[in-house]
């Protein structure tokens, strides 16, 4: 064998031994992890943790490029939020329901031209947060009661509000600021937790018809994706990637508390799916603290990670504790927006609560990063409204029946707030503190007296004597007695606050003779 040759065999066989060798130590390192890339071994995680269950409260923010585009939109027409989208939907190269162009393809072709010209990154080139302020924020979510927040880290639109190595299209290179470290700074430094939300899984189907328009330079598939078929539900390699890639970064760099996903990811592989909740449990166990993922659809098994309803919930409790994100008024900024008002978003709260849910509530700031003032003072009615009674919210659980009165949801599941509900003072919601404590909520101010007709004496919900009653953010004595109508509370001179009323019940609690007890009890 000739030297050169010789000295080539060496090399390569050193190089497959040290192959060997590094597979042999990953696959040891994966053996040794807690969670393995299973359903079976992810089962074994505490997918909803205590700091979750306790909060109830928490606020996301829907902000970026797209948050610039509504301005100067007709008030009398309707616009998707999805408008990297539906920019590109004009009813003939990329087709419509109705056939014709969208509100939001006229819109943008007025605004700034041919979409095929000023395409989706041309919006993102005009993006200029000159009034974020991290800390402005924090202590607004801080004073409307949240116990965890962050921003929606990545939308459809393939766009990281963070400093990114992962992607070029991000917030420090268009905008030369990290939402993102400085949100993460303020929040925790108020002793919330901090969360980061992810809807880039639809990415693939977003941008399908800026392809179908065509004029898309190679160079920028990393924000459109590769070309495909308006029908395409099969992304490619490249795609899983940058998908991992950008989630992988954002878990190593910011370590959330949480990580909340939009919709579509059940479409991608399971492999994929596993691949995140192991690495993410397994950062947690490294990290020293308990995390939570919240998901949609069918995306992961019920006890790997917290069931989320977008603008919905359950017509009645369910195990384990779930999620609700809901917003306001639409999921991202529009001059003179319409938002629900602090009663209803309070009123939704109780209900959400009382069947073992938990609120995200979203916030879109306006395109300069600030958030509107109707916005602000809404976060404060519910966070006034929280001082006065959260201690029938925090940490609470469901109490032997969630709630009574004639005003319920016709059928749980998502985006059943489209159902406009008013509560009345005959809708009562109940929560637990401990065995001997638990809130009676009423969710709108009575005129007379109240009765709670689950106490009646002639039923057994309430098996155990009444202490004493005590109206949160009150002073003055409840006067109270229990017959066979129920709970008859006598109506107070004043309320303490505007919207649901908290009434705090003590119980003298359940007790047993033990077997040497009294003889008497024995004799037979």
């Amino acid at each position: 064998m000739k030297i050169n040759t010789l000295k080539s065999f060496v090399l390569l066989s050193m190089v497959m031994l040290s192959s060997c060798v590094d597979d042999k130590s990953k696959t040891e390192n994966e053996s040794q992890e807690k969670y393995q890339k299973n359903w079976k071994s992810l089962a074994k995680v505490n997918q909803v943790p205590d700091w979750f269950k306790d909060a109830k409260f928490g606020i996301y923010t829907h902000w970026g490029p797209v948050s610039t585009v509504y301005e100067g939109i007709d008030p009398e027409k309707y616009y998707g939020g999805w408008h990297g989208m539906l920019m590109y939907q004009d009813g003939k190269i990329v087709p419509t329901k109705k056939g014709s162009p969208t509100s939001n393809f006229i819109h943008h072709k007025n605004k700034y031209g041919d979409p095929k010209l000023f395409g989706y990154k041309h919006v993102i080139e005009q993006f200029k947060p000159s009034e974020f302020d991290a800390k402005k924020w924090a202590e607004l979510f801080e004073k409307s009661g949240a116990k965890f927040a962050g921003p929606v880290a990545m939308h459809h639109d393939n766009f990281a509000m963070w400093d990114s190595k992962a992607t070029r299209w991000n917030s420090m290179n268009y905008g030369g600021i990290d939402p993102s470290a400085s949100l993460k700074k303020e929040i925790e430094a108020r002793n919330m937790k901090f969360m980061g939300s992810f809807h880039h899984a639809f990415t693939w189907k977003y941008f399908a018809p800026a392809h179908a328009h065509g004029n898309i330079d190679e160079v920028d598939y990393d924000l459109y994706t590769s070309p495909h078929a308006l029908d395409s539900d099969t992304p490619d390699e490249r795609f899983y990637k940058e998908w991992w890639a950008k989630l992988k970064e954002y878990i190593d760099v910011y370590q959330p508390d949480l990580i909340w996903f939009d919709w579509w990811l059940e479409n991608m592989t399971e492999e994929s799916r596993q691949e995140f909740l192991a690495y993410y449990y397994n950062k947690a166990e490294e990290w020293g603290k308990e995390v939570a993922v919240a998901y949609k659809e069918t995306t992961f098994p019920i006890d790997t990670a917290i069931k989320d309803y977008e603008r919905g919930r359950p017509n009645q409790p369910k195990n384990p504790t779930w999620l609700t994100d809901t917003s306001p008024g639409a999921w991202f900024y529009r001059p003179n927006a319409q938002f629900k008002s602090p009663n209803e978003l309070v009123d939704i709260l109780v209900d959400i609560v009382a069947k073992n849910g938990i609120m995200l509530l979203n916030v879109p700031p306006d395109p300069n990063g600030d958030i509107p003032q109707e916005m602000r003072d809404l976060l404060l009615d519910i966070g006034q409204w929280l001082t006065i009674n959260g201690n029938a919210i925090y940490g609470t659980r469901p109490w032997t029946i969630f709630g009574e009165g004639p005003t319920r949801l016709s059928e749980g599941g998502h985006k059943v707030e489209k159902e406009k509900i008013k509560y009345t003072n005959n809708d009562i919601r109940f929560t637990k503190k401990t065995e001997k404590e638990f809130y009676a909520i009423v969710m709108d101010t009575p005129k007379d007296s109240i009765v709670i007709k689950s106490f009646s004496t002639k039923l057994g919900v309430l098996n155990s004597k009444i202490q004493n009653i005590q109206l949160l953010g009150s002073d003055e004595r409840v006067a109270w007695e229990r017959n066979e109508e129920g709970l008859v509370i006598q109506a107070p001179k004043e309320y303490p606050s505007k919207y649901a009323h908290a009434f705090k019940i003590v119980l003298e609690g359940y007790m047993e003779n033990d077997i040497g007890g009294n003889v008497e009890a024995h004799k037979d």
